[in-house]
Order: C-alpha cells, then structure tokens, then sequence
C-alpha cells in the first residue's frame, strides 16, 4: 500500500508542477513586446507615403508610412517597426510625445506607445464610449475610426468620446478624423470629413456646412486643419480648397485668391495647375507664414499678402505632399506621397530622407 501511496503521490506533484509551468508560461503582458526593429538601413525604405513626421526631446525622427508602420532615425540609422513588432496597425496618422517622453503613434486601428522598449496598445472602445467630454481630463487625442468619436488618453486609460452630431444629418457622413490641431487658449480643434468641432474643456460646439458658410454646390471634405499663432484656423479640404476662420468670419480663403478652376467639380477629381483645391496638410512656420500642401499642385506658402507655389521637385512621380512638419531647429520638412521626405532651404527643396 505505501508503494501506491507514494507512487500516487509523485504521480500528483508531477500534475501539479506541469500544470503551473503551463500557467506561467501563457502569462504575459497583453500588446507589449519587447522593441525589436525588423530591420536597420543607412536610407530610409519606404515606398508608400509619408503620413506622419516627428522629432522627439531627444532629437530622433519617427517617420510615418501609409502603410509600412514605422521607421526610427537616430541620426545614423533607420529601424522600421510593423505589426510584427507590436504596432495596432501598419498605417500612421499621428506621433507625439507625452511629458514623461512616452511616443505616442496613432495609427488607422488603434493607438500605440512607446516606452523603455516596448509597445502598448489601446484600441477604441465603442461599448463605454462616453457622450460627456467633461468627465474625462486629457491632453493626448487620436483618430479612432470613421464612425462618430475620437479617442482621448486621461493618463490612465484610452475613452472614446462620441461627437454631438447635428440634427437631421446625412446617414452616410463620416465623422472621421482628419485633423487636431491646438489653439492660443488651450481650445481643442477637430477636423472631422464632415464638421469641424472644437472643445473648451466644457462645452463642444460644431461647425458643420451650414456654419461654415458652404454653397449649395460646396461639399465639406476635410483634410487638414491649422490653428495658427495669430487666433486663425485653417480648414483644408478635398475638393473646395482652404477656408479660413477669423473670429465669427469664414471665407473660401481658395476662392477669395482665385485657387478654385472656373470648371472645377469641387470634389476630388484631379486639379488643374495653380489652384489650390485638395489641401491634405497645413502648417505654420517660424516666420509665421503659413504652408499647404496641395494633393495635386505641390506646395503653397502665404505671407500675409502673397501666394507662392512651389513643385517639390521633378523627380516624384507622385506630387502629393501627405504631410508638413516643423521640426525643433524650426526646418520645414515635407513627407510625400513617394515615401521620401523633403526640407525647404529657403528657396527650393533638398531630399532630407
């Protein structure tokens, strides 16, 4: 009898030591793999375009592809990190910093961060989405789908806050974002395709076609947007150029500077040379002039009084700028459609990466 005692025995310890080795070994961290690039070279090797440009405290570039994921230059090297490296998606929308240098890439699906060599993602949540905004303290905003929210990071957890859509609305607009962009006073800007809405810290409001002043033949297809120095925000759209909001005012800045061709459909077919009517991009320099990029017609720079176009360089085969970033020593880099980034000398354009 002791013989099967013990043979019992050894029989459940050796049960029990196999089962908590199976345990721990499918216990880890959820979205966090260790940062291990697929792959370094001396040159940058995106071929799709450069949606998203950053320069971080420390003085590295994070390049954003439309479909590549996402390459990190240190000055010598370029490492690309995909989904296979713990990105939520292989397409980039944004990077930012936080305060404690975390990165923060948005992508087409999800959010992810970077900290001390791993991945962490968060992807919207539409069973707790909240209709509140107030109840929810954050600084760090996202694109979060095409349906009707925007993601917001509290410093602990991601909420998807659900935009107050206007009444009666067309069941087939999207509310996208396309663009965020800051104010003087701390106010929030959100370009979505279909409505502009900004948030105080109390109260959203919405700019929808009505408020901003469309035609009837107008259709509002947002882009980009700019909240610049001077209190002004810049509204790109695919189709009927640049409006510019002053105060309570707002004009087809496109049209006041005859951009928009007499034959023009005001929708996404393909423009004419010297217009300006599907602006993707919009940023401000350290003199204060303000830079479009335009799907078709290369770049745009606005003084104050005058208009300069400027081709980026006969070499693309695609002239669509996908994005204009102004890094920490003030250079105004260019992301293109080709997948290589540009930087403005003054007068023309160098291939930066």
């Amino acid at each position: 009898m002791n013989k099967y005692l013990k043979l019992i025995t050894l029989i459940l310890l050796l049960t029990l030591n196999f089962s908590c080795v199976e345990k721990k070994s499918t216990e880890k961290e959820p979205n966090t793999p260790e940062l291990v690039a697929t792959s370094k070279t001396d040159t940058l090797k995106f071929t799709s375009g450069i949606r998203a440009i950053f320069q971080d405290s420390k003085g590295n570039y994070w390049l954003g592809s439309h479909h590549e994921g996402v390459s990190f230059y240190d000055g010598k090297m370029f490492e690309y990190f995909t989904t296979n490296e713990g990105l939520a998606d292989n397409q980039i929308r944004s990077i930012q910093e936080d305060k404690h240098g975390k990165i923060w890439i948005g992508t087409a699906k999800g959010v992810t961060v970077y900290d001390k060599g791993t991945f962490t993602n968060y992807f919207p949540n539409m069973n707790q989405a909240k209709d509140d905004w107030n109840k929810t303290d954050g600084d760090l905003w996202f694109y979060a789908g095409e349906e009707d929210g925007i993601n917001c990071f509290d410093g602990q957890q991601m909420n998807y806050l659900i935009f107050p859509k206007p009444k009666n609305e067309n069941p087939n607009n999207s509310y996208g974002v396309t663009g965020i962009s800051k104010d003087t006073n701390g106010k929030v800007w959100i370009a979505t395709y279909t409505a502009l809405f900004s948030y105080d810290g109390k109260v959203v409001n919405i700019f929808d076609a009505e408020k901003l002043n469309l035609k009837n033949d107008e259709l509002l297809h947002i882009r980009s947007l700019l909240a610049d120095s001077k209190g002004r925000i810049w509204i790109g759209n695919n189709g009927i150029g640049v409006l510019l909001m002053e105060g309570n005012s707002v004009i087809n800045f496109s049209e006041k500077h005859h951009l928009i061709h007499p034959t023009s459909t005001k929708r996404g077919d393909k423009s004419e040379s010297g217009t300006l009517e599907h602006v993707f991009t919009i940023e401000e320099d350290a003199e204060g002039n303000i830079w479009f990029g335009d799907r078709d017609t290369g770049a745009w720079k606005y003084d104050g009084k005058t208009l300069t176009n400027y081709s980026i360089s006969d070499k693309l085969s695609n002239p669509m700028i996908w994005t204009i970033y102004k890094d920490n020593q003030n250079n105004l880099l260019f992301g293109m459609a080709d997948g290589v980034v540009y930087k403005f000398n003054g007068k023309t354009f160098d291939k930066q990466f």
